[in-house]
Order: structure tokens, then sequence, then C-alpha cells
């Protein structure tokens, strides 16, 4: 048996979706059949899934030991904090992520991300530390390409990274990047349109011009600042925030990025 005492980075949310959080070895089949059983408490009385979880409230969940274990946040520890701080606060930490940094890891062997690097930096401050939290770590609140350089925001609360999503999401926050192109983008500046469908086993994108089964809409703004022996600077406005986007709909534009492997003319 376990008792997670609610902190304020868990106050608010749904009993189901902690769980999954605090306890992630444990399979939803399993989760959802111990609060029907009564195996998992809410100050002591049955708790249910849709249940929202307040500050100070106990959460008792009777079962075994191994169903505990499993959490990841240690893979930061050994991890020296390097990278460019462009603002920090209380509540958010902005960083300027340099071309060939994963901001998430990948694959199991992929440690020294953007994140990773965070959380090691906001633990040698003292500022967070996961033996404390229930379920609750630093996190993106918009991530980049591991070829692309920019600035990513990083909530250091739940609170902080809720409210930044919802401006987001709301468009509070736009989100422009720079390219270069192979030519000039006809018209100079304009919207593209299109629908994305992804292929997960490739690793890659596909653009078409009618919606699909499985197809996400993508649009982009454009405007092209500069051209100069073939190539074109332009800036992107992503209005959607799909895989690949820039380059694959610059590519299917016929102006595809310059050093693309995947979608431009080096491609294989």
């Amino acid at each position: 048996m376990k008792e997670f005492i609610i902190n304020k980075n868990d106050s608010g949310k749904r009993m189901d979706k902690f769980l999954r959080k605090a306890m992630p070895n444990l399979p939803d089949s399993m989760l959802f059949k111990c609060l029907r059983l009564k195996k998992i408490k809410l100050n002591g009385k049955r708790a249910r899934a849709d249940d929202r979880i307040l500050e100070g409230d106990t959460v008792s969940v009777y079962l075994n030991d191994e169903f505990f274990d499993g959490k990841t946040e240690s893979d930061f520890r050994d991890i020296r904090p390097d990278f460019n701080i462009v603002f920090e606060d209380e509540n958010i930490l902005i960083a300027d992520k340099p071309a060939g940094v994963s901001v998430h890891a990948g694959n199991q062997n992929e440690s020294n991300t953007l994140i990773a690097q965070i959380q090691a930096h906001l633990y040698s401050k003292g500022e967070w530390n996961p033996d404390f939290e229930n379920s609750f770590a630093p996190a993106l609140c918009n991530r980049i390409d591991r070829n692309t350089g920019g600035l990513v925001i990083a909530a250091k609360n739940a609170e902080s990274l809720r409210i930044i999503n919802e401006k987001i999401k709301n468009r509070e926050i736009k989100k422009f990047y720079l390219c270069i192109v192979h030519g000039r983008p006809a018209p100079p500046s304009g919207t593209l349109k299109g629908y994305i469908i992804k292929d997960s086993v490739n690793n890659r994108v596909y653009v078409k011009k009618s919606p699909q089964p499985g197809a996400k809409a993508a649009i982009m703004k454009y405007k092209t600042l500069i051209t100069r022996g073939g190539l074109s600077l332009v800036e992107c406005e992503l209005i959607t925030g799909r895989t690949h986007q820039i380059r694959a709909q610059m590519a299917d534009a016929g102006t595809p990025l310059l050093g693309d492997g995947k979608y431009g003319f080096n491609r294989d």
C-alpha cells in the first residue's frame, strides 16, 4: 500500500490522469479495475476516475510495491547543464536550443536532451526535486525538431504549464521560424494550406491537397525576406503545429529547405 499526499502541482487533476503519471507501471485495465474494487481511496473513501483531487488530499492505493517503481526522472541527475537561458523566473524558463540537440529522448540511449538539461538545472538550484513530487516534472510547452534551433518554453510548475499551453492553443503566443529555401516562393508571400498524413514507419509526412483518413489540417503563413544566388530567406508562421510541417509544405510548394536530407534536393 502507498499513500500520496496531494501537493500544489497535482491539485485539480482527475484521479485517473494523476494515477497514470504517479504509477506509470500500472496498466489502464488494472487501474480501472482497482477503482471498481475500491483498492484506490480518496481521503479514506471510494475513489472514482473522474474525481478531482485537491491540495492536501490523501490518495491511498492498495497494490503490490512493483507497481510503484519505474520512474525515470533520475536520468537527469548525471547530466551537467550546458544550455543558453534567454529568460527565467519562478514559473517559466525560455531556452535557446541549438540545432543538433533533441528536446526529448527519441530512444533509450539518448539522455542529454534539452528537457533533461533543464531538469538538471532546476534540480541543482533546488527548485525541483522528483523525490518530493507525486507526478509532476518540469515540461516543455513547445517543441522543435532536433536539427532546428530556436526558443523553447519550459514550465516549472503545473499551473504555468497549463497557462502557457492554453495561450499557445488560443494563439496568444505565435511561432515564427526563419529558413533558407531553394528558389523563390511564388507568390513571395502567402498562406500554404493542406493536409498532412504521417508515415510513422519511415518517420516522414506527406502533404495532401484534400482531406483524407488520418490526415490533419496544416496551415502556414510565409513571407520571403530576401532572394540571392538561387536561395531565399523565408519567414514562416505556423498556424498549426504538425510534424515536419515547414519542411514538408515548403518542399510541396517547390521550394525545399536548404540541406534537408528528407524532403529536399539532397534526399536519398
